[in-house]
């Protein structure tokens, strides 16, 4: 069965770091697309950032731009987010998802659209507080 399945969460001060993992099974990373989103209670989830395998393409939302880095390792079948500087309104759930797209208009917009991928993990809770 095709999984996904993110880890690394937890509760960071604000102007802190954290690295979140997704390590996917049954499948590997060589292809298609794979992003972070996430949602905020009482909010849409909304994309952070995702990578093309195509060309190793990376895209990022506006407001996460320069403080999180996606990466993948292929070896381990894994991707990461690094986030530095964290700030209280980037609390939320966050999950990793796959699509079989390789990029779109979007994207390059920093508009990650949750609705263009197909397998999803379950999430790892981020708070960010003093």
């Amino acid at each position: 069965q095709v999984q996904l399945v993110e880890s690394g969460g937890g509760l960071v001060q604000p102007g802190g770091t954290l690295r979140l993992s997704c390590a996917a099974s049954q499948f590997t990373l060589d292809h298609g697309s794979i992003g972070w989103f996430r949602q905020a209670p009482g909010k849409e989830r909304e994309g952070v950032s995702c990578l093309s395998s195509s060309d190793g393409s990376t895209y990022y939302a506006k407001n996460v731009k320069g403080r999180f880095t996606i990466s993948t390792d292929s070896a381990k079948n894994t991707v990461y987010l690094q986030m530095n500087s964290l700030k209280p309104e980037d609390a939320a759930i966050y999950y990793c998802a796959w699509t079989s797209i390789i990029q779109t208009t979007g994207w390059g917009l920093g508009e990650i659209d949750p609705g263009d991928f197909e397998t999803w993990g379950r999430g790892t809770q981020v708070t960010v507080s003093s």
